[in-house]
């Protein structure tokens, strides 16, 4: 695959400050088209949505926009995503919703791996049901997640299973199609958290298995914003809280009040520049065949954080007092791990020092993290992106040798 790391970074005008940044998964870097199409949706003539109008016109054009490369991202069907505040946000608004027919024989489960925006909203939703909450583990000692482990804890009674694409503190990657077959023959709705997971790898919605996808443009070089894709025929099926004159419509319905179009017009950005990394030179691209050029990109990304992932796991477990906490055979370029003697926020003090942005802390995979034994300290994340060459590698690995010999 024809994969130019270089001409990428040069894409990102945050990178010319000279930081070394492994702190994606909490939110990755922008490139300039990215900010291009968002200043120009803001400073372009545009009202809220309609036909009458030109910039009327324009608005929608940016939402029909966004939906559609949503759509070629995860495999779906424009008609069924769903733009909120955040992907927490629109887990909340989603677990409300779902949760109307719940009571006390019903059951819902989740899992030591998630974020807690997948795991709280579905916690207190069933709390105010009377339905049950029951758990899946995670192997702590590889980070995997065996399907015969939610085998043991879905019953007639399950109503959904919430369950990470992708676990944004060790990275983990469950085998959603395995899940989603033992969810799906209970019955139950399967409801995976993709934030982490997108950024990553293609998402395919129907090989999933999943009913319902959520992500995060902002961890995969876009605004902040969330996603949720569906199928629409099950939106349908849904009737969220929402106001007496707003739209019914399938996905409007979903969709509090006006939508940010400038974020839209980013995401739109976001994607498109997703689609052309595999390219000799990346930039806009029409929406004609973006899905196949998505698929020849994830794969060249794929082998580029693959080969940096192999290099840095290795430096890593060199280190002495290092252990990884990163293990599972199947999982995306991201490494957690903790140095004896060292507080794991003295470490990220120290490289930063060094112009090195490795965060720490329990990135709010609070169950997790004390699965892990790592309780409310957590350890230090570095995450790869589009962006990380062989230069950053070196850096963290030279500045995590100073510190721990210092």
């Amino acid at each position: 695959m024809d994969y130019d790391v270089e001409t990428v970074r040069s894409h990102f005008p945050s990178l010319r400050a000279g930081v070394a940044h492994f702190d994606g998964p909490g939110g990755s870097q922008t490139p300039d088209a990215v900010a291009a199409a968002m200043a120009g949706t803001l400073t372009s003539s545009i009202s809220n949505r309609g036909t009458v109008t030109e910039s009327e016109r324009r608005a929608d054009s940016v939402v029909k926009q966004a939906r559609a490369a949503m759509g070629d991202l995860l495999a779906a069907d424009p008609a069924g995503v769903v733009f909120g505040r955040s992907a927490t946000e629109l887990t909340f608004h989603l677990a409300r919703t779902l949760s109307r027919g719940w009571s006390t024989e019903d059951e819902v489960v989740v899992s030591r791996l998630d974020h807690d925006a997948n795991i709280r909203p579905w916690v207190i939703a069933a709390e105010r049901a009377g339905a049950t909450v029951r758990w899946v583990e995670f192997d702590p000692a590889t980070g995997e997640l065996d399907p015969s482990a939610l085998d043991e804890v879905v019953t007639d009674h399950t109503r959904l299973v919430a369950i990470t694409g992708a676990s944004n503190l060790i990275g983990t990657r469950p085998e959603l199609a395995a899940l989603a077959e033992i969810v799906h023959e209970a019955g139950a709705l399967f409801w995976v958290d993709g934030v982490h997971a997108s950024a990553h790898v293609l998402t395919d919605l129907e090989a999933s298995g999943a009913d319902f996808w959520v992500c995060s443009p902002y961890k995969f070089l876009g605004p902040h914003l969330g996603v949720l894709a569906a199928a629409p025929a099950l939106l349908e099926e849904l009737h969220p809280d929402k106001l007496l004159p707003s739209s019914d419509a399938v996905p409007e319905r979903f969709e509090l009040g006006t939508l940010p179009y400038e974020l839209l017009a980013g995401t739109t950005a976001a994607v498109d520049f997703l689609a052309g990394l595999a390219a000799s030179e990346v930039n806009t691209a029409t929406p004609e065949g973006r899905r196949a050029r998505l698929v020849a990109s994830f794969a060249a990304l794929e082998q580029h954080e693959d080969a940096l992932l192999e290099r840095l796991d290795a430096e890593l477990r060199s280190l002495p007092g290092v252990t990884v906490h990163s293990n599972a055979k199947r999982r995306t370029p991201t490494l957690l791990f903790t140095a004896a003697g060292h507080d794991p926020q003295e470490i990220r003090g120290g490289l930063a020092q060094l112009g090195v942005n490795a965060p720490a802390g329990h990135f709010y995979a609070w169950e997790c993290s004390h699965h892990l034994g790592l309780g409310s300290t957590g350890g230090v994340r570095v995450g790869l992106a589009p962006y990380t060459n062989d230069d950053d590698i070196e850096r963290l690995v030279t500045g995590l040798r100073s510190i721990m010999t210092g």
